[in-house]
């Protein structure tokens, strides 16, 4: 140890000069600091991109395998297809990000083919991109100024028979605030009776000059592009069988399960463009569990249907839609019907049917119940709008038909 007892007393001041041990310990912490805060900003993106990169992957994939199966296209067209649904799907998450260069030159697809006995084939596509994501200024501190965001997926489809089927039935509200309209307008100005929720039974005389889709027109949208997702998995109309029902304070006539999507699609786009009534979907939907429930008895049943088309097994499915709570015939909640209908979900999942639930700009009432009876939170949508509305059909379409495209990793 130094004695200080011969130095100068100006140097000994300054050697036992504590003043500056703040302005020390801060300047020591300071980069460790800035970069602890750029790293929680930039995890949090690299985490976003990540996942939207995995999902554009894994899309990606199962639409290129789907295709080969449907001989939509052949293998330098699935492989192009694949490229430019990466691209597409990534397009403003690259924007945004402000990442020149493109991704499609970075995705790299692998198509292999398989023959399956001697009438068909088993189609996998491997999917793997990456991109160098900008980082923030502050994660400079470490000298790191990109990070490689990557994804891989295969996606495998081809007809077999043990090949995923499935059964679905639709229970549609076609009550009279299916009237009402949605917030898109039609594409030429006209004029028409807009019904809202404030002025019916009566149009609102404020929006004559322009002409709105309405709830009912928006629903047979979206399960048109159910129908075509569903048309696009099973083509020859060996897999899908598909059945509806609406409902307002009653049960209207429904349209037995069948095979392929005709017959329900046909259904669907003869609903009545000026709905009325009430709401009550316990009957309704207690048709599509009857149609859809276990049994080992009569030549009729699901199973016996799917069996005679070589099937082991199959998924069955319920989409049950309303834009509105459990009223009856009259005009507010009724809380037996809701419960009603909550004790018929409870009992269908039991059952082992799957339940989507599609809660259309509804009250919280109908949500609530809706979001109870789903089989799962994924299984539950409540769209605002119409846009949303068939997006959210797409998806469930998604869902259901991957037991015909799988996803296998």
């Amino acid at each position: 140890m130094m004695r200080t007892s011969f130095l100068h007393p100006c140097l000994r001041r300054m050697l036992s000069d504590r003043g500056g041990n703040f302005g020390i310990m801060t300047a020591i912490l300071l980069p460790v600091l800035v970069g602890a805060a750029g790293m929680a900003i930039d995890y949090s993106n690299m985490a976003l991109s990540k996942r939207e990169l995995q999902e554009a992957t894994d899309s990606a994939a199962i639409a290129a395998a789907t295709a080969l199966a449907n001989e939509k296209i052949d293998e330098a067209g699935a492989k192009s297809l694949a490229k430019d649904f990466v691209a597409g799907q990534m397009a403003q998450v690259l924007a945004k990000n402000s990442i020149q260069g493109s991704i499609k030159d970075k995705t790299n697809v692998n198509v292999t083919t398989t023959a399956n006995g001697t009438k068909s084939k088993i189609f996998k596509v491997d999917v793997n991109t990456s991109f160098d994501l900008p980082l923030s200024p502050l994660m400079r501190v470490f000298g790191k100024a990109t990070q490689t965001i990557s994804a891989t997926s295969s996606g495998e489809n081809g007809q077999t028979d043990t090949q995923g089927a499935l059964s679905m039935y639709l229970v549609l509200d076609r009550s009279g605030s299916m009237s009402f309209i949605t917030d898109q307008k039609k594409t030429k100005p006209s004029k028409c009776d807009n019904y809202t929720q404030d002025s019916w039974p009566d149009p609102d005389k404020d929006l004559k000059s322009y002409c709105y889709i309405r709830k009912i027109e928006a629903l047979q949208t979206a399960a048109a592009g159910l129908f075509t997702e569903l048309n696009k998995a099973d083509p020859t109309s060996e897999l899908v069988r598909v059945g509806a029902v609406s409902y307002t304070d009653k049960q209207q006539a429904a349209k037995a399960i069948n095979w392929g999507t005709a017959d329900a699609a046909s259904y669907v786009s003869a609903l009545p463009y000026l709905p009325t009534g009430g709401t009550d979907a316990s009957d309704a939907l207690d048709t599509a569990y009857k149609a859809l429930k276990s049994s080992t008895e009569g030549t009729d049943t699901e199973t016996q249907k799917h069996k005679s088309k070589n099937h082991n097994s199959f998924q069955r499915y319920i989409i049950l839609m309303t834009d509105g709570e459990m009223t009856g015939n009259g005009s507010s909640w009724n809380s037996s019907l809701d419960k009603e209908v909550r004790d018929l979900c409870t009992v269908v999942k039991s059952d082992g049917i799957t339940i989507f639930t599609i809660a259309f700009m509804a009250p919280q009432r109908g949500k609530d119940l809706l979001q109870a009876c789903a089989s799962s939170t994924a299984n539950y949508y409540a769209p605002d709008n119409m846009a949303k509305l068939v997006e959210d059909f797409g998806d469930i379409a998604a869902k259901a038909t991957s037991s015909i495209t799988r996803l296998t990793n």
